[in-house]
C-alpha cells in the first residue's frame, strides 16, 4: 500500500547522511530486478564548493537496509583509502 502514499502525496523519506572524516555519505540504493544495488553519494566541501562522487557497485541485496549498510561501509572504505583524491 506504500504506492498509494506516493500517488496521493505521501512524503518521501529524507535521505540519511552519515559523516565520516569530514565527508558526507548518502546511501541511495538503486532498485534493480526486485533487489537493491549498492549505490551512494560521497560529498566533501572544498574551496567553497561541494565536491560529489557517485559510488555504484554491482552488488545486490534483498533488503533496503542491507543495501544501505553495505553502501556506507564501502563508501567509508573508499574515503579511508583515497581521501580527497577521490574527487580528482
Amino acid at each position: 500500500m506504500a504506492w498509494l502514499g506516493r500517488i496521493f502525496g505521501g512524503k518521501t523519506p529524507e535521505p540519511v547522511v552519515i559523516e565520516h572524516n569530514g565527508f558526507r555519505i548518502i546511501p541511495v540504493p538503486m532498485k534493480d530486478a526486485g533487489q537493491y544495488r549498492l549505490s551512494a553519494r560521497v560529498e566533501l566541501d572544498l574551496d567553497d564548493e561541494t565536491k560529489k562522487h557517485t559510488l555504484i557497485r554491482v552488488d545486490s541485496f534483498q533488503s533496503l537496509d542491507a543495501a544501505n549498510e553495505a553502501a556506507v561501509a564501502k563508501a567509508k572504505q573508499l574515503i579511508d583509502q583515497m581521501g580527497a583524491k577521490l574527487f580528482l
